[in-house]
């Protein structure tokens, strides 16, 4: 580590910001590595079983809270946001219509992990130049990082009811185009280094939700089962994404058209109702995704399905789990003969889990 006086770190931590905005990022703080109040938090959700089948949740939870566990000789912790909501088809409409397919607003363009990655290397670099050696890693979704305690101490936001970071748009930083940023619609990364860096002096960000129950009240199908309280098991992003083999029926109807994750909790939130939309061109939706014709997906085969999804998050599924999801919406998709007659395609599909899917879809599509 570099030894560097007082007013050096101070300065340095000021240089910090002002090369992360230049690097795209729409803010950046810095923290130190104390998690202590949220380990426990973390504890409980896992002891009421909200993780689901995330074993890895469970695993050595204290690491979690230890970003020196993660990476020895951490002092301090770099946080960073990136706004993703694209510039694409109104998700209200694409919802109502059960003709079409619903992905999570995130994850249309290209996968946020290596955006957020390459970003972060180039900052860690940058700072290596002014500096000299730096000990550091990268963090972006990829390890057991409590990501959103991190950053809510970094002073990017508050964590909401719906248990997403939040940030008022008067303390956020405006998007190319000029459209206010706050709300929630980002992705966080981290950048822990070996320097002891001045913590940012902003204020904690006081919780802005209030009486407010609105995201609570939107989940489809009750996920949300206590303010900042969130039951993976029921959560249609963890069913869609993280489940393996069947979802159960009772989540089924209330699924709609959400093939890939569900953003009903951030539509709803009032913060992101004045949120533009991002200017990164990585995450422009891709092949028509954010409007796309149920039938059409249903019709992918495996190979077209790993070509049109290559660099995409959606390769966080396989091609089974994909017509698992798809045969829920067709099964809630107004009846046809078009829907029924696709959906017997598949009524001999290797996947235990698609069959099921498949004939309750049927089942569902009967007169």
């Amino acid at each position: 580590m570099t030894s560097l006086s007082a007013d050096a770190l101070r300065t340095l931590a000021v240089s910090i910001r002002e090369w992360a905005r230049e690097l795209g990022f729409s803010d950046a703080g810095i923290s130190r590595p104390e998690l202590g109040d949220d380990l426990e938090h973390l504890r409980n959700w896992i002891a009421s079983g909200h993780h689901g089948s995330m074993t890895y949740m469970a695993r050595d939870p204290e690491m979690r809270a230890s970003p020196q566990a993660l990476r020895a000789g951490t002092l301090s912790v770099i946080s960073v946001r990136l706004p993703y909501w694209p510039k694409a088809h109104d998700a209200d409409e694409v919802l109502q219509n059960g003709e079409l397919a619903y992905l999570s607003r995130y994850a249309l363009g290209r996968d946020y992990h290596r955006v957020m990655r390459a970003r972060l290397l180039k900052l860690a670099r940058r700072i290596e130049r002014e500096i000299g050696p730096l000990g550091h890693r990268v963090f972006a979704d990829s390890a057991p990082i409590l990501e959103k305690a991190v950053a809510r101490n970094a002073g990017l936001g508050w964590i909401g009811k719906h248990t997403l970071l939040i940030q008022r748009a008067q303390d956020s930083v405006r998007s190319a185009d000029g459209a206010p940023g706050g709300g929630s619609w980002f992705f966080l990364g981290e950048l822990f280094v070996d320097v002891p860096l001045e913590a940012d002096v902003r204020e904690p960000v006081a919780d802005g939700c209030g009486r407010c129950s609105a995201c609570i009240r939107a989940c489809p199908t009750g996920a949300i089962v206590a303010p900042y309280k969130v039951d993976a098991r029921r959560c249609i992003s963890y069913l869609t994404i993280e489940h393996h083999g069947p979802i159960p029926e009772e989540f089924r109807v209330p699924m709609g058209n959400r093939i890939f994750g569900c953003d009903d909790c951030q539509l709803a939130c009032p913060w992101n109702r004045e949120s533009g939309a991002t200017a990164e061109s990585d995450f422009t939706p891709r092949h028509g995704l954010d409007a796309a014709r149920l039938l059409e997906l249903w019709n992918w085969d495996e190979a077209e399905w790993l070509q049109r999804t290559e660099g995409m998050p959606l390769r966080r599924l396989d091609h089974a789990r994909w017509l698992r999801n798809l045969a829920i919406a067709l099964g809630n998709a107004p009846r046809s003969a078009e829907v029924v007659e696709s959906l017997r395609k598949h009524v001999d599909h290797p996947d235990a889990a698609v069959r099921d899917h498949v004939e309750w879809a049927l089942r569902r599509q009967a007169p």
